[in-house]
């Protein structure tokens, strides 16, 4: 066991892993990480599906009998990536029962062609809940404002949420907004609110690719000494937003009946730019009750050379409102950067989905 991934989920961190295939599930590889690499729950995305289909033969025996079926496409990819969930849910459900329901999730992706219709979305999100049936599963849904009153409504039903796509610290706002709305609606409707967990996906080495180009383009040294700060910087901010809620008497309300804070999860954390230190979207960003969420590859980085100093989150609010500051005054255009990276990340999603079944597609043609 690495004294750098201990010592980080000794600061409160949880350690997801950004990946999920058959072949890690049916050889215990899972399940190893989870022994010697402190991984406490598992996110998954179509694009993390397709390449799993993509190698070796783990889907065959599943995919031949979809064939023989004549299920369409759709159906097959529900059936394909709703057996490893349920699956991995299982193998993680130790870990659910011994951390009392807060970690031990596995994360599935709502269809992204339906991030900006609502109704479709809840009716997405109900069928994944039901065919899953595990008690740690978290339905991701885009924090898109067609998702917000889909968030809502999924959490008021008492399904857990895995807020997605959020770049923005105001739709970080709208998101928290959501779901004490949910939560509130599920204690008038007599839930349990100790059984809904959700977590708020900050999407953050996104942000520094989006900036740091726009930078390079203005050229300045003021600009070009702002690199690779942007996207630490709106992570801190949108971790102090989340304490401005959790100080209110309204949150106070809910978790008397039970309910759990929605925790910041640091995704998209593997780093872009090979210039910046592979683990700086870990060892920056390190704060008691959040998750991050890294592919292996980032995992095994932090483990060999990560900086687990303590709290690095917590004293760096007004270091984080300086440098967006400072990025205002070389002209960059926040708001513009977020509503782009919004709509590039569902056109990305909706491109992997389509990945995604066109593997399926051309998986059961062959079989």
């Amino acid at each position: 066991m690495s004294e750098n991934l201990k010592a980080l989920t000794a600061q409160g961190v949880s350690i997801w892993l950004d990946d999920i295939s058959r072949d890690r599930l049916r050889s215990g590889n899972l399940e190893e990480l989870i022994r010697t690499k402190e991984v406490s729950g598992v996110t998954s995305n179509p694009t993390i599906f397709a390449a799993a289909l993509r190698k070796g033969d783990a889907y065959a025996e599943q995919l031949h009998d979809l064939a023989l079926r004549g299920v369409d496409v759709g159906e097959a990819v529900r059936a394909l990536t709703t057996y490893d969930i349920r699956w991995a849910c299982d193998v993680l459900m130790p870990v659910y029962r011994e951390s009392g329901g807060k970690d031990g999730r596995v994360s599935i992706e709502v269809d992204p062609r339906l991030a900006r219709d609502t109704e479709r979305t809840v009716a997405e999100a109900r069928a994944l809940w039901w065919l899953v049936d595990r008690p740690n599963l978290l339905i991701k849904i885009p924090a898109t404002v067609e998702g917000l009153p889909a968030i809502t409504r999924c959490l008021a039903e008492g399904i857990s949420v895995n807020v997605t796509l959020i770049f923005s610290i105001e739709r970080y706002r709208a998101v928290i907004e959501a779901w004490l709305d949910g939560l509130e609606q599920a204690r008038a409707a007599g839930r349990d609110l100790s059984t809904i967990e959700s977590v708020a996906s900050f999407f953050v080495s996104r942000v520094d690719t989006e900036i740091d180009k726009r930078l390079e383009a203005i050229g300045t040294p003021e600009a070009l000494e702002l690199r690779g700060k942007a996207a630490v910087a709106n992570a801190r901010l949108a971790h102090a937003a989340f304490e401005e809620y959790i100080n209110t008497p309204r949150w106070e309300s809910l978790a008397a009946d039970g309910a759990r804070p929605q925790r910041p999860l640091w995704a998209s954390t593997g780093v872009k730019n090979p210039a910046y230190s592979p683990t700086l979207y870990v060892d920056e960003l390190v704060t008691r009750g959040t998750v991050n969420t890294m592919p292996e590859k980032t995992i095994d980085a932090v483990a060999a050379q990560g900086r687990i100093t303590g709290d690095t989150v917590r004293d760096f609010y007004e270091d984080a409102k300086s440098v967006m500051d400072r990025l205002k005054k070389v002209g960059i255009d926040y708001d513009d950067v977020v509503r782009v990276l919004e709509d590039e990340g569902v056109a990305k999603f909706e491109a992997s989905w389509n990945e995604l079944l066109e593997t399926v597609a051309g998986e059961l043609k062959k079989a």
